[in-house]
């Protein structure tokens, strides 16, 4: 669940294709009363008027076609539309669907507005970027839920992996998590159905129920041979934010522990409340846990990293490619525990990513933190939300981000500086936390 903090609303170029895509739907299905239309279709003549040809295609038509609201708006030069139109048209003329035959594998009667979000999802899904998503109204529904923060489900956070949908993280007391569901694992089958040529929104579509109902989901484990069925019950989500305590480890040392789960709209608040808490303790030892914090606001992780670094500094980049000049974060430069002397530890799994990664990659780079555990995730795709229309949204890739050193986190994630093997679960012992483990041993 990643979004970049501000939700832009600018991309006029990809708002009016769509529209036209609409518009075009609206067209072809109002001819359908007076006549079957041409392969091209009304909407096509109007890029390819040399291709019309038929009685559909009289002039007369056109004259119809000024009285549409936006009919040409925002239309693209040079691309042909006609095989679009051609495919609707044939659809119209010959598909036999589960209600009008006999043995019929399909019973779905799509509408005409079903056809254009396929059409637009088919679009979107052609550039082969699993966090560049079309979401229908349902889809957008659920999106949105997700974003309150309360839902039915399995809890956990998933992304793609060559291709694969992989746990990032299950949520700390999810019903995921205590089915033994571990960062890393990758999705194989939902419910008996492959998800290989399945889409990361398809997959998480499956996974999600209502509260009180079972899913098996065939997991593989990292390093694992053969694959693993977990049946999981659902139950309602509360996704958590942020814990502390303190570690006594004797002799009068202390060291102060900050949980972070997410970055949501919140978690700043909470993190400065946790940080003041740390600093009215007197203590100079703190560890920060992003283990299994799959992100979430970039501004939040901006605020959380001006804790720690002078104003000005960099904290993340994000890179448009060639389109137009990256643009910098940069710490508002609260930095309170400058000269105090402070002695920090960021724990780090292939659970943390994005906006963990951000905060991470700026505290390990300006020197501020060792980084204690595994390689991060590798989630650096900036996504910003389009209102496409008013009840369905485009979430699209607009950049990537970089650390302060240019170093992207798309790119195999971040290395930490202590590497921490995590023992199987077999080999393991209950309760033991080798990666906290290890944290105290290094500020100790």
């Amino acid at each position: 669940m990643d979004l970049n903090s501000s939700k832009k609303y600018s991309k006029v170029t990809i708002v009016s294709l769509l529209v036209v895509l609409v518009a075009g739907a609206f067209v072809s299905g109002w001819y359908l009363g007076a006549g079957r239309v041409s392969a091209g279709g009304p909407m096509a003549s109007l890029v390819n008027i040399e291709k019309c040809q038929g009685s559909s295609c009289t002039p007369d038509k056109f004259l119809l076609l000024p009285k549409l609201s936006n009919a040409t708006k925002g239309q693209p030069q040079n691309v042909d539309f006609s095989p679009f139109w051609k495919a609707w048209q044939t659809l119209n003329d010959n598909y036999v669907n589960g209600t009008d035959a006999i043995n019929s594998t399909s019973t779905k009667k799509g509408t005409d507005q079903d056809r254009v979000w396929g059409a637009i999802s088919g679009m979107v899904d052609s550039v082969g970027d699993p966090y560049t998503v079309f979401m229908p109204p349902k889809e957008k529904s659920r999106f949105e839920e997700d974003i309150r923060g309360n839902f039915s489900g399995v809890g956990m956070e998933i992304g793609s992996k060559d291709g694969v949908p992989t746990v990032i993280s299950p949520l700390p007391g999810s019903p995921a998590k205590a089915a033994g569901i571990l960062a890393g694992d990758k999705i194989v089958k939902v419910d008996g159905v492959s998800t290989v040529s399945m889409s990361l929104d398809d997959a998480i579509g499956k996974i999600r129920g209502k509260e009180g109902t079972a899913v098996t989901l065939n997991i593989l484990h990292d390093k694992a041979k053969q694959t693993t069925d977990i049946k999981i019950v659902r139950a309602i989500i509360t996704i958590p934010t942020i814990d502390t305590k303190t570690i006594d480890t004797g002799n009068g040392q202390k060291i102060f522990v900050i949980s972070l789960y997410n970055f949501s709209a919140q978690s700043s608040n909470l993190f400065r409340n946790a940080i003041q808490e740390f600093a009215k303790s007197g203590n100079n030892k703190l560890v920060l846990d992003l283990r299994g914090n799959p992100g979430g606001y970039l501004d939040a992780a901006v605020d959380m990293a001006s804790w720690f670094l002078p104003q000005g500094k960099t904290i993340v980049r994000e890179s448009y490619g060639t389109s137009r000049p990256e643009k910098l974060y940069q710490s508002a430069g609260y930095n309170i525990f400058a000269g105090k002397n402070l002695k920090m530890v960021v724990l780090i799994d292939k659970g943390s990513a994005s906006a963990s990664e951000i905060l991470a990659g700026a505290l390990s780079e300006y020197g501020v933190a060792k980084l204690v555990g595994e390689k991060t995730f590798g989630k650096g795709s900036v996504q910003e939300l389009v209102p496409i229309t008013a009840d369905s949204s485009l979430k699209i890739t607009i950049a990537r981000w970089l650390t302060p050193k240019g170093k992207s986190l798309s790119h195999n994630g971040l290395d930490p500086d202590v590497v921490v093997k995590i023992p199987d679960l077999a080999s393991g012992t209950p309760g033991k936390d080798p990666v906290m483990d290890k944290a105290v041993e290094l500020l100790k």
